[in-house]
């Protein structure tokens, strides 16, 4: 029975918040953690010998059984030890292997399956601890806010472990509780991590070493959010408001009543892991159905929403036995702005049209590279990797194909990776691996550039209209090929609808926004001093057996039924409106 009046030591501000006064702020703020620690650099050492040791043996270890050709003989006992290790030293290099754990294109299996085991296989802390926790926030027993409170974890990961309960009023929910002096473990970490990236950059071959610290930065303020329940909760509400539309995608809810910064009640989701592809077949699912549904949330999320999960591990996806993917913690979030929105669609699109030049722009705006670089070299470089990349087709696209190539161009030319997309990237990455280890023919382009085709097509955002005519024109011309494949992609994709999108189209067109577009639609029709029928014919036999003739018309007259008589007139060459009104007399 745990004796909730026992004295809390364990639970007690840290040295480090009490010398700094920043408890109530419980934010990364490196310069109070690099004042604390450089004077206390016997702490510092001790902790950096004793992560050196344990990752430099086994790294020598490893060589070793390379030079004696032992390394299948012993593979597995050194996967089982690099998870013993990485588990030994703490929630920052558990996140290092959580994130490899998704990658079985860089992992051997037996490595990959012990590093599965570190997303919700980490040994528990102590459940009269836990218990403790809540009665610390609550001033109540977890007996007097659950009907029922299972006496050990169901699950432990890096931050805190989750158990089964039961409300008063019958939900039955999932309680996270928090690991205990989890704050001074992760400062010092961070702090170290950053104090050997300041090392370390100037000696990286590639220019990634930058902004190798504002990375440490700008994790460390992203772990620090995800240590903050409170934060957590705040993020899945979000989540869940911006996938109301979806019911693929499944957010538990939050019963704020019962939250704190070190607990978190939410609702209990029934469902299976999606690497656990025999569960997930026992249950009737298709992979393939899972697979497209989580990649195109996630392009959602980053394309749509700006909104997107960091850390979409398997631990934190679940396949429920509807169908639906469901997403649980959300401690690790980011928000992109407009522009930066914008611009990945135009990356997408200058990829796919295989335009280096503009996707070397594209780099600049991003922050890849510094605004007063001649990029006009880089066109070539890009144009070889990337070709290299797809192979015969865009299908062949993958993320590890092009991180494998584009290691050299970033060694002659001054990449960088901005802080901001250090999460983006992990997450793109994580969701590849995730969809690989599903079906290993997976290619993340196969659903990206249906979705992107899709949204340029409906094109409800003036940014996206703008960016459908840039992809249309070039140079001035009409580039028919491009709208082609553009409908034969988005037709792929069986959310796609070619009537609304009609519809949209028409309605554009009848706008002072779309008069740019109407002149250069006739000029195009005209073009070389043809007409282009042939064209034109192309992209009828290409839709014609989705234009219903009803539908048709009733988009059509949706489009116009709120024009007023002057905006048509307006519409109307001025010589045929003349000609009309002079016969009108």
């Amino acid at each position: 029975m745990t004796d909730f009046t026992a004295p809390e030591n364990s639970f007690e501000r840290d040295s480090f918040e009490q010398d700094t006064g920043v408890y109530a702020k419980r934010r990364y703020d490196w310069q109070e953690i690099s004042r604390y620690y450089r004077r206390r650099p016997l702490v510092v050492l001790w902790r950096t010998l004793t992560v050196s040791w344990m990752l430099g043996s086994f790294g020598i270890a490893l060589a070793l059984d390379h030079l004696l050709g032992r390394t299948a003989i012993n593979q597995n006992r050194r996967a089982v030890r690099l998870r013993h290790i990485l588990t030994q030293l703490g929630p920052t290099f558990i996140k290092v292997g959580q994130a490899l754990s998704t990658r079985p294109d860089l992992i051997k299996p037996s490595f990959l399956e012990e590093l599965i085991k570190l997303q919700d296989q980490l040994p528990p802390f102590s459940s009269d601890i836990a218990r403790q926790i809540i009665y610390r926030d609550f001033d109540r027993t977890p007996e007097e806010i659950y009907s029922f409170f299972a006496a050990e974890p169901v699950a432990a990961a890096s931050l805190g472990q989750v158990y089964k309960a039961r409300l008063y009023t019958g939900e039955e929910v999932a309680v996270k509780v928090q690991r205990p002096n989890l704050v001074p473990i992760i400062r010092r970490d961070l702090y170290i991590l950053r104090w050997a990236a300041g090392w370390i950059a100037p000696l990286l071959p590639l220019n990634l070493g930058h902004d190798l610290r504002l990375i440490v930065d700008e994790f460390g303020s992203k772990l620090f959010e995800e240590i903050d329940y409170l934060n957590e909760g705040r993020n899945a509400e979000k989540f869940a408001a911006n996938f109301q539309d979806e019911p693929l995608v499944k957010v538990p809810s939050i019963y704020w009543r019962y939250c704190s910064t070190h607990v978190l009640t939410m609702e209990w989701i029934n469902g299976f892991k999606l690497t656990d592809t025999d569960r997930v077949k026992a249950a009737g699912l298709a992979t393939n159905d899972l697979v497209e549904i989580g990649v195109s949330a996630g392009l959602r999320q980053l394309l749509e929403f700006g909104f997107f999960h960091a850390d979409p591990h398997p631990g934190n996806l679940f396949a429920t036995p509807d169908g639906r993917m469901a997403y649980i913690d959300f401690g690790m979030t980011d928000q992109l702005d407009q522009v930066t929105k914008e611009t990945l669609v135009d990356s997408v699109v200058h990829l796919i049209n295989r335009d280096y030049a503009d996707l070397a722009n594209d780099f600049v705006k991003l922050g890849f590279l510094m605004p007063d670089v001649d990029v006009r070299p880089l066109i070539p470089a890009l144009e070889a990797v990337f070709q290299d990349a797809f192979g015969a087709s865009v299908g062949n696209f993958n993320f590890k194909s092009v991180t494998d190539s584009f290691s050299e161009v970033m060694y002659e030319y001054p990449f960088r990776v901005p802080a901001k997309f250090a999460l983006i990237i992990r997450s793109l990455v994580t969701q590849e691996g995730l969809a690989l280890s599903l079906d290993p023919n997976f290619k993340i382009l196969e659903i990206a550039y249906p979705y992107v085709a899709r949204r340029l097509l409906t094109a409800e955002t003036p940014a996206l209209r703008r960016r459908l005519i840039d992809v249309l024109f070039k140079d001035g011309r009409f580039q028919w090929q491009r709208l082609e494949n553009l409908l034969l992609v988005a037709r792929s994709d069986q959310s796609f609808d070619i009537i609304p999108t009609a519809g949209l189209g028409i309605q554009f067109l009848m706008t002072e926004e779309g008069q740019y577009l109407r002149k250069q639609i006739l000029l195009a029709l005209t073009e070389d001093n043809r007409l282009h029928t042939e064209e034109v014919q192309r992209l009828w036999l290409l839709v014609k057996d989705d234009l219903q003739p009803n539908r048709l018309l009733g988009a059509a007259w949706d489009a116009i039924a709120d024009f007023s008589k002057e905006r048509a007139v307006s519409l109307v060459p001025i010589e045929i409106a003349g000609a009309l009104q002079l016969t009108n007399r």
